[in-house]
């Protein structure tokens, strides 16, 4: 069952965002561009440069995830979550670094392939996963869960809304 848990979660989390949604752009594009036509010796460099980012991106989200379940005693999915806090590794040094390692793919992607919409689809993913993003979010669900809450209770701020 455990085992299950973590496959699940790694599935629906970074597997859709690092794989899943890449593969479907590079599928629909028509502007990849491996190597960026640059000569010969030169071409090679962004080859190495995108498979330099995907292995350390994988390599930190695979240390990340066996955090969560060794020391976590949880998986990275949201509705699952550790038990008990991970300050170990990575975590003693970057606030989030599944996401690092995610973002770290994605520009490895890019990179390897050339591609303008996967280097396009890192950057909305960042402005997704950004702090000042994410804080307006949490922001505007507590001044709607609010406005829903004095909406149903049939009172104000200041008192009765009658």
């Amino acid at each position: 069952m455990s085992l299950l848990r973590h496959l699940l979660a790694i599935g629906l989390l970074p597997f859709v965002v690092a794989v899943v949604i890449p593969a479907y752009i590079v599928r629909t594009s028509t502007t990849l561009n491996a190597g960026w036509d640059l000569s010969s010796p030169l071409g090679l460099l962004p080859t190495l440069l995108g498979c330099v980012l995907v292995g350390l991106g994988v390599l930190l989200v695979y240390k990340t995830i066996s955090l969560f379940a060794t020391v976590g005693d949880g998986t990275l999915a949201p509705w699952d979550q550790p038990r008990r806090l991970v300050i170990r590794g990575p975590y003693r040094h970057v606030r989030n670094p599944m996401i690092s390692g995610v973002f770290s793919i994605q520009l490895g992607e890019a990179a390897l392939l050339g591609s303008v919409p996967l280097l396009v689809w890192l950057l909305v993913f960042f402005a997704l996963n950004a702090p000042p993003c994410r804080r307006l979010r949490n922001r505007s669900r507590r001044t709607a869960s609010v406005a829903t809450t004095l909406l149903t209770s049939g009172t104000s701020p200041g008192g009765s809304l009658a």
